[in-house]
């Protein structure tokens, strides 16, 4: 996208530099430009998860303008700013660090793993900036706590455990899961905890220690798994580097009756490049579908209908990139100024029903989203459909389908 993307309204002209980032539209001097900063991976391995940005921002802007919100005695005309952190830690915080130094933004938002939300909360933590945060899960992100100015809205790692386990509960199993645990943020959470919570459950874990990213070459891995017998696969893997593993395993001869994956088979795109049947039958976390029972709280639509607006195939990050704006447009309307400390007195109060349910923090700046399981089987309309198979952790999301082995 070449840098930042600014998008308001068509026909109303960006206000005068006034050094800012803010100021009176040339229409009077009735409008106050309200400038939001976001933070997301669009290149490298991470780029599925802000596939749908564009469409996003662009939405969210005009529902976000048509709300008619005033800030600072003057009706806020939206311009959000989205900048690319190519899936890179280190330009995620240089992204935000700009955003704030250079385009003055008055809130920062951003998504997509704790490579890219926990550097930029950090940058906004020492320049006390607000933040809304999301698309991470929590544990990793209160690694970077204690929060003053960031707030942080997502599933925890005993949900998806709880989601994942509550999958294979429905299958004959061995109970003995092999473990994929890169060497990065979520690895480092997810392999202690889901290690512990598997245990306690009365599954044995074969973990073969951790792996950087980008790894090619899954042969061991795959000679250890098949060794100790294992019937259940997961992980935390980023899509590159599960696409590498799963087609060994395929090329190897092991095939698990689950594969319940975190984080890499989460978008079409991700399952397509697979290749060939690879996918049929591949589970994961769902976190956001068009079954989701859920409204706009700017527009009223339903996750349905979001789904339908989208010129592509439905990805669960849609819902949530959309809650996000949700939350920051809620918060300016409640605080009525761009003032730092009344945004963050506004974000602690928020109780708002939006696109991914209702979103409320506690005192540690959490606030929790509801999570059920799905399955990738082959599409009608597309390649690949994701089913929700799983949903006795949230059961107001119905369930489109039964959760079947690997075959």
């Amino acid at each position: 996208m070449g840098g930042a993307l600014g998008l308001a309204l068509p026909g109303c002209k960006k206000s005068p530099d006034t050094g800012t980032g803010s100021g009176a539209s040339t229409a009077g001097g009735d409008t106050r430009e309200v400038v939001i900063g976001y933070v997301s991976p669009q290149t490298g391995p991470l780029a599925a998860f802000a596939e749908a940005d564009a469409f996003i921002v662009e939405r969210v802007t005009k529902a976000l303008d048509a709300k008619g919100i005033m800030v600072d005695g003057k009706k806020a005309r939206f311009t959000i700013k989205r900048v690319d952190s190519q899936s890179n830690p280190t330009k995620a915080g240089e992204a935000a660090q700009g955003l704030i130094s250079g385009a003055k933004v008055d809130l920062m938002v951003v998504g997509h793993t704790p490579d890219t939300t926990n550097p930029v909360g950090a940058v906004c933590e020492a320049t006390k900036t607000p933040c809304i945060s999301s698309l991470a899960p929590i544990g990793p992100w209160l690694a970077g706590a204690p929060y003053e100015w960031t707030f942080h809205f997502f599933w925890d790692l005993g949900d998806i455990i709880n989601v994942f386990t509550g999958m294979w509960d429905t299958l004959p199993t061995n109970k003995v899961v092999g473990a994929l645990w890169p060497n990065d943020p979520d690895g480092s959470a997810w392999a202690p905890a889901f290690t512990k919570a598997l245990t306690d459950k009365g599954y044995k874990v074969v973990d073969p220690g951790r792996y950087p990213n980008l790894t090619t070459d899954f042969t061991v891995f795959i000679q250890k798994w098949k060794e100790a017998g294992v019937e259940i696969l997961t992980g935390v893997p980023i899509p590159p580097d599960w696409a590498a593993c799963w087609r060994q395993c395929a090329q190897q001869g092991f095939k698990p009756k689950i594969a319940s994956i975190g984080k890499a088979i989460l978008f079409p795109a991700a399952v397509e490049a697979l290749g060939g049947g690879l996918a049929e039958g591949l589970s994961s976390e769902v976190w956001w579908s068009p079954a989701h029972p859920f409204k706009s709280s700017l527009t009223g639509e339903s996750a349905a209908d979001l789904a339908a607006a989208y010129p592509k195939q439905w990805s669960q990050p849609l819902g949530f990139v959309y809650a996000l704006f949700e939350v920051a447009g809620d918060v300016l309307l409640r605080a009525q100024s761009t003032d730092k400390q009344k945004l963050r007195q506004a974000l602690a109060a928020t109780r708002l029903d939006t696109m991914v349910g209702q979103v409320q923090f506690d005192d540690k700046h959490v606030g929790r989203t509801p999570l059920v399981g799905g399955q990738w089987t082959k599409g009608q309309k597309y390649p690949w459909d994701l089913h929700v198979v799983y949903n006795q952790t949230a059961p107001t999301i119905g369930k489109t389908a039964e959760l079947k082995a690997i075959t």
